[in-house]
């Protein structure tokens, strides 16, 4: 028995997503909780409108896989798996500390429900590939879903990947970008020449998508648009994601990348987001 649909709404979802995350995050007191913000629309999708997979069994075979390549990204990943109940939502107080099964960094070894371990950037398509492939020679109809950032755009990795996707027609396999247009050092857009992404990746023979991905809606009719082309080809949607969304003084920080929060400004934030809450 697959993972059942609840009924309460997917922006329910990704406000609770949001929500685990600043509790995480106010565990550290930094981290990289604009990501998380900024992605919750995008894994309330994946996890409660697209995703095949069973809460109690992450290594059910017949599940489809969410592979991070962005290991930093963790955050967000826990918390949605929190809200999807394959981890227990009383290990938040463990997080990033010593032995916890949610290090700061994705690690599969620690985690269910963790797929790949993430972090030297550029690596999690190939492996989304290698997987896709594996699952269509052995005759399965999973999907596999890839969360890249936009920084990965410049690793030359990830386009070998791209070209031998659409060479193994790997229609199995669809790519989600987080265009947050953030990196470490500054906006990507200044770290390495970016722009028409989705025509960028359509060059190459995927299907390939542009979206808000703040606009709940938008993000659902991607997702089923990309789950439902009859085309022979692989698929990806461009998210265009603001950093620290739905929390307003936070999404005006000049520098989001890694957020630093002081103490009080934690009960501030989700003082926020609990009073967004949707019914």
């Amino acid at each position: 028995m697959t993972q059942q649909r609840s009924n309460v709404s997917l922006a329910r979802r990704a406000w609770a997503i949001r929500r685990h995350a600043l509790r995480m995050g106010e565990v550290q007191g930094q981290g990289y909780i604009g990501q998380a913000l900024g992605v919750a629309d995008v894994l309330a999708t994946a996890y409660f409108h697209a995703m095949d997979y069973r809460a109690n069994d992450p290594e059910w075979e017949g599940r489809d896989r969410f592979y991070l390549s962005i290991g930093h990204y963790a955050i967000a990943l826990y918390a949605a798996m929190i809200e999807a109940g394959i981890l227990p939502e009383d290990e938040i107080e463990t997080y990033g500390m010593d032995d916890s099964r949610m290090p700061m960094s994705g690690m599969a070894a620690y985690t269910p429900g963790m797929e790949i371990t993430g972090g030297s950037l550029g690596h999690g398509l190939g492996i989304a590939v290698g997987a896709a492939l594996g699952l269509k020679r052995k005759g399965g109809d999973q999907r596999v879903y890839n969360l890249l950032s936009d920084g990965e755009l410049g690793e030359g990795s990830t386009w070998e990947a791209v070209m031998s996707a659409v060479q193994w027609k790997l229609d199995n396999l669809i790519a989600v970008v987080d265009f947050n247009n953030q990196q470490a050092d500054g906006p990507t857009r200044d770290a390495l020449a970016q722009g028409n992404e989705a025509a960028k990746w359509a060059a190459f023979g995927w299907y390939a998508q542009e979206v808000d991905g703040n606009d709940l809606p938008a993000v659902v009719d991607a997702f089923d648009k990309a789950r439902n082309h009859d085309g022979a080809c692989p698929r990806v949607i461009i998210c265009n994601t603001k950093m620290c969304k739905g929390v307003p003084f936070l999404e005006t920080r000049e520098i989001t990348h890694f957020v630093r929060v002081e103490p009080q400004e934690w009960a501030k934030a989700i003082a926020h987001i609990d009073a967004e809450r949707p019914e």
